[in-house]
């Protein structure tokens, strides 16, 4: 296997392709050719070693999605980008890297392409975002599900449509010009609920959170609390980075709780929303780290409605920019 590594000293890279070999037991690593320190030659670099064509064409994906992530890395890196204090200077790179990425590449690209891109994106988010709530149907069953169709046995009818419903209310925002109030909050969640509960609106009754240790709004407040929280989005949606926004909204909303079901996948809808809003690329919170998800939204239920202190929200940050990093370049690199 081949593969571009990177060193850098005093701060300035120096690439490599370097190969990895099993013999007899044993993983042999060896630099193969030197590539130059400018990652926009890199591509040139590559056709100017013949006699590692295949190896480089069989792992021309992940060696194209690092290229790709060095170049918008570079490029950010010109933006010379201001602290924040929720988010270390190496995310924010990444982050802005990839909003490069994303406008400046990936949407210039044929529609077919981009379709399909999503698509595939929409498979894993729809896996992912069910399976954090307790939805069994595997990440190959969901693709045939929402590919051909193809219905998976031994799942319940709330689990399949619970798939179905978040593929149609994805690419029902993907073209964001909505702005975010009750109605938008309202028709998300109903329609990420039809056909699995009936219950419309903002809940009449008192619930507790299984397992959580802090209260949801008592149902009399939850209108007032969602304009509380609407009136924060207003104030803060200049003055915070989009990810910082989206990602102190989603932990405000998952506090207020605001109905029977669906609130979590609600939430994570919302945010992909934000994002896009903002020229962002959409995330995936994935099942396999749920612990730390939620880990990460409960450090600020002690914080108040209003409260932006990155004391509470600091991780929280963090973990949805790792999230959008190690998702993006796997989903949108076409």
């Amino acid at each position: 296997m081949v593969y571009i590594y990177k060193k850098v000293i005093h701060g300035k890279p120096y690439y490599y392709l370097r190969i990895s070999r099993r013999v007899k037991g044993k993983i042999i690593v060896k630099d193969i050719a030197y590539l130059g320190n400018n990652a926009l030659e890199l591509e040139e670099k590559l056709k100017k070693l013949p006699s590692y064509n295949s190896e480089i064409r069989e792992a021309y994906r992940n060696i194209k999605k690092f290229i790709q992530g060095e170049y918008y890395l570079k490029k950010a890196r010109e933006l010379e980008l201001k602290d924040n204090p929720y988010l270390n200077k190496n995310f924010l790179e990444e982050i802005e890297a990839i909003r490069l990425h994303f406008n400046g590449h990936f949407l210039r690209q044929d529609k077919k392409i981009i379709d399909e891109a999503y698509k595939n994106f929409l498979i894993d988010f729809a896996f992912n975002t069910a399976s954090l709530e307790g939805n069994t149907i595997t990440l190959a069953e969901a693709s045939k599900l929402l590919r051909e169709n193809l219905t998976p046995k031994n799942r319940t009818l709330r689990e399949i449509y619970d798939l179905q419903n978040t593929e149609k209310v994805f690419f029902g925002i993907i073209s964001p010009n909505r702005e975010i109030g009750h109605d938008f909050i309202a028709w998300i969640h109903d329609k990420l609920m039809e056909n699995i509960d009936n219950r419309k609106g903002y809940r009449q009754h008192d619930i507790r959170v299984f397992k959580s240790n802090f209260e949801v709004t008592p149902f009399p407040y939850i209108k007032a609390d969602i304009e509380i929280l609407l009136k924060w989005h207003k104030e803060h949606e200049h003055r915070l980075h989009p990810l910082v926004l989206a990602g102190i909204f989603h932990q405000k909303f998952e506090k207020i709780h605001p109905f029977s079901d669906g609130n979590g996948r609600t939430g994570r809808m919302i945010v992909s929303y934000m994002l896009m809003k903002k020229n962002y690329p959409p995330l995936i919170i994935k099942k396999s780290k749920r612990a730390s998800y939620l880990d990460t939204l409960a450090l600020g239920n002690e914080a108040d409605l209003n409260s932006v202190e990155p004391k509470y929200y600091k991780d929280l940050i963090e973990y949805l920019a790792e999230e959008l990093i190690s998702t993006y370049w796997s989903n949108f690199n076409v």
